[in-house]
């Protein structure tokens, strides 16, 4: 019989149990664990979340992170503190608190990165486990390509990928306009250098959402060695001096105790990891004491590092040709939208939030710039913000974001209150680098939508307007129409043991203490080139064949020393 429980909300008893791994957080990292280290029978598993099941109908419609987003059904939602860099705006923040993690509320692009990307990685940790070459076959392993397996792609795995099942006369006017300013075209942004132009691959089957609740949880939850709680916010994790034994996590208000033979490892993500971390009394220990949190190790790197990409949106009202705008603004063309979706999953409902891509240079003359630098996200409709109707024109939204930004935040405890947010602060365009570099990103746009091949439409640039031209001036632009594209990694970065901003090693056991990991988005040492929620998903892979080559390593080592043991020396009368 499965040992699987329902939403802890339901549950009238304390879990006082035992397990060999506590995984905290049913997101996308925690669902490959989960998956893995259960396909070992002898070993036992309890998988917490804070959310529910992803049962919301909203999650599975790919034009559902609308709603989904913002919705406390789905979403954390955090905001950033107040950004200097943004004007003085705090950003809505979103995370996804629900099984599938942020693949169930995320914009479903399917991006790996380049491999520069992680042969830094590499260097940084000073193990050659994380380079392109080592991480390719894991990215592999774990997919199902649309195109089926050759040598940059897998069939079979668990992570469904598809190509998008639908055309804009729009968007693919914009791949014209953006080779015409020598952006080639390319139809796989996966094969380690992502330069170029076409549609996004997704994550979908059929038209349908794929999270990683889909791929890798349902399979594994009727699995007797699993136990997956939902509604079950974690306090704390629990050490006996430097070793970590186990975790308090609250549901219905009452707060149970789960203890750890082996491991706990944290898959919170890049917010709620180092928040854990800090509030267990692994951080930066004058910090803590400020709090009133005894220090179990003093570890300054704890939520700082933080990364994330910041997309500038610019739209374009157009003239003869249609865009969603007007497509969905009567109800006749909603119910077309609807029949669509309902008869062939395709369609405006089947829209990832972004279905157009471009990876370019911010500056091609620039000699040290050997690989592109931002990444276009584009779309066939226009909005003032985020959760607002709709124009009523015919517009797009080409949005760019600077792929690798010198800028560094922070996610900090604000309170010794686990139910408490943290503090977020991305601190975007702080650098006089990231600055130059957005406004080189809004000339470029301009540059792409004044070719050619879009002048039929006669665009009109609408956000952020033609006022702003100096270079001062796109720098202002920039922070009045920056905003996060949702990609936070960092917090918990990888390193070596000198380093002294290092949380955990090359194999995510964090630093300083026993018995505990991080696995998640936010070991990045540095941001990928890229949608990092596929880059997350193998940071799992591949921690998941670390924490069974451990504890294989350890069995094996426990055996030798039995066999080591002199057996008595019996006399016989």
């Amino acid at each position: 019989m499965s040992k699987t429980e329902g939403d802890a909300h339901a549950s009238s008893r304390t879990l006082e149990g035992e397990f060999d791994y506590i995984v905290i957080g049913a997101g996308t990292a925690g669902c490959v664990l989960a998956n893995r280290l259960t396909e070992d029978p002898d070993v036992s598993v309890l998988l917490l979340e804070a959310g529910g099941k992803d049962d919301y109908h909203w999650i599975h419609v790919p034009v559902g992170y609308l709603y989904c987003i913002g919705n406390p059904r789905t979403d954390w939602l955090y905001k950033t503190q107040p950004e200097a860099g943004l004007n003085g705006r705090s950003l809505s923040y979103p995370r996804g608190r629900v099984l599938g993690g942020s693949s169930s509320i995320n914009g479903m692009i399917y991006m790996r990165g380049q491999r520069e990307d992680y042969d830094e990685w590499a260097r940084v940790t000073d193990d050659p486990a994380w380079s392109w070459n080592a991480v390719l076959p894991v990215f592999k392993r774990s997919e199902d390509h649309h195109g089926g397996a050759n040598e940059w792609h897998g069939s079979g795995g668990p992570w469904r990928v598809e190509k998008q099942r639908l055309q804009w006369k729009i968007l693919e006017t914009f791949a014209q306009a953006a080779q015409q300013t020598g952006i080639p075209v390319t139809d796989d942004f996966n094969r380690g250098d992502n330069t170029g132009v076409g549609y996004f691959d997704v994550n979908q089957k059929r038209g349908i959402r794929w999270n990683a609740s889909k791929a890798y949880l349902r399979a594994a939850s009727t699995r007797p060695n699993l136990t997956i709680i939902t509604g079950a916010v974690t306090q704390r994790v629990v050490f006996e001096g430097k070793r970590c034994v186990g975790v308090e996590y609250r549901g219905n208000g009452t707060d149970y105790l789960a203890k750890a033979r082996c491991e706990v490892v944290l898959s919170s993500g890049s917010v709620n990891s180092p928040h854990l971390l800090e509030l267990s009394g692994v951080g930066d220990g004058t910090r803590l004491q400020g709090l009133g949190i005894d220090v179990v190790h003093d570890l300054r790197g704890v939520g700082e590092n933080l990364q994330d990409h910041l997309q500038l949106r610019m739209a374009f009202k157009v003239d003869g040709v249609r865009t969603l705008n007007t497509l969905s603004a009567h109800w006749w063309g909603k119910l077309q939208i609807g029949l669509q979706y309902a008869l062939f999953q395709s369609g405006p409902m089947s829209m990832s939030p972004s279905q157009l891509g471009a990876f370019a240079k911010s500056d091609p003359d620039d000699p040290s710039l050997t690989r592109p630098d931002l990444q276009y996200h584009v779309q066939p409709l226009s909005l003032d913000r985020f959760g607002e109707p709709l124009h009523r024109f015919n517009a797009f939204t080409a949005s760019v974001c600077h792929l690798r930004p010198t800028s560094r935040g922070s996610v900090h405890i604000a309170s010794r209150d686990p139910h408490a947010p943290p503090a977020i602060a991305p601190n975007y365009l702080s650098t006089d680098y990231d600055r130059h570099v957005a406004a080189n990103a809004l000339r470029l746009t301009r540059r792409i939508v004044g070719a050619s091949a879009l002048a039929r439409y006669q665009p009109q640039e609408i956000l952020p307007g033609l006022q702003f031209q100096t270079e001062e001036e796109l720098r202002a632009a920039a922070g009045q129409v920056g905003t996060t594209i949702f990609h936070p990694v960092g917090t918990c970065r990888m390193g070596t043991a000198d380093d002294t901003g290092a949380v955990v090693d090359s194999r995510l056991r964090v630093l300083g203490v026993e018995g505990l990991r991080v696995v998640d988005a936010s070991v990045m040492p540095n941001i990928t080139s890229g949608n990092t929620n596929s880059p997350t998903l193998m940071i799992a892979e591949r921690a998941s064949e670390m924490i069974r080559a451990d504890r294989r390593a350890r069995l094996t080592a426990s055996a030798s020393s039995l066999n080591a043991i002199p057996t008595p020396a019996m006399s016989i009368a």
